[in-house]
């Protein structure tokens, strides 16, 4: 079975199964139950498909997939707009995707790093393919406790150092929208090998990314409020906004937005001041 229809097939399954009967607005078929959501053939019916060709497609065996046929199984399955993208990157034919060969160092977009100069009194952080740190300002570091220093990877940083979830007080909430932009990254790119490594390192070392990727779910441009424990300051709370750069899709630009004169807003001038950036843990 091709990787890429493996891939599609879990996907499909995962949210079949958590759609049930009453969810999706429908009588259940009678018999007796083996899945915790929709049967296949409740489903097939949703999308208006026949049962052998939604069998077909969660089994890898189809090859070609049409977009109505998408567009049915979106609706039917009551997708939101990342999963329904995700659902296409998924399904699109081997010859439309690109090979993620040898690539030349991603360069941070110019306008994008000077949108980050004025925007010195918020952590600020540039992310680009496979959560590489592309840039980010001495604040960010200072809020996380970490140098993040550009060519390091974010991902590694927030899954496998102790740090991150002593300083992030509500970790599991921002870990895991982590792992489904890393699988949404992986259903755009899915060639890509060194990302594909990436994912396999963390979900061996971290039970936590094995199970959060094993639920199938993607996120993308995620708003996510982050509550940080600083030894310092106190405690520290953002709303954390992403923004995909205007020339290259794989570049965010992450905002820790604060409420004007919250807490958080009027320490942050005094961490700010702080002469030298925390070193890097490990």
């Amino acid at each position: 079975m091709p990787a890429d229809r493996t891939a599609l097939g879990a996907f499909l399954r995962s949210r079949r199964d958590r759609l049930t009967p009453a969810r999706a607005g429908i009588a259940p078929f009678p018999g007796p139950r083996r899945v915790p959501g929709l049967r296949k053939e409740e489903l097939a019916v949703l999308a208006g498909l026949s049962p052998d060709h939604y069998s077909r497609l969660e089994q890898g065996r189809q090859h070609t997939v049409t977009e109505e046929v998408l567009e049915a199984l979106s609706r039917a399955l009551q997708l939101d707009e990342v999963e329904r993208a995700h659902l296409r990157d998924l399904a699109a034919p081997a010859s439309r995707r690109r090979w993620a060969g040898p690539q030349a160092p991603q360069r941070p977009d110019p306008g994008v790093l000077r949108l980050m100069g004025v925007l010195e009194h918020v952590p600020v952080l540039l992310l680009g393919r496979r959560s590489q740190v592309l840039a980010r300002n001495a604040l960010l570091s200072r809020v996380l406790g970490a140098a993040l220093e550009p060519g390091t990877l974010f991902a590694r940083w927030l899954f496998l150092d102790p740090g991150a979830r002593t300083r992030i007080v509500n970790w599991a909430d921002f870990a895991a929208a982590a792992v489904g932009a890393l699988r949404y990254e992986v259903g755009r790119h899915p060639d890509d090998r060194a990302l594909a490594a990436l994912v396999t390192e963390l979900r061996r070392a971290d039970l936590d990314v094995a199970r959060w990727w094993d639920d199938q779910r993607v996120t993308f441009r995620t708003s996510v409020d982050k509550r940080i424990a600083h030894p310092v300051a106190g405690p520290l709370s953002f709303g954390v906004e992403s923004v995909v750069g205007p020339h290259d899709p794989d570049q965010r630009l992450v905002v820790y937005t604060v409420e004007p004169d919250s807490p958080t807003a009027r320490v942050l001038p005094m961490l700010a001041s702080w002469a030298p950036a925390p070193e890097a843990a490990g």
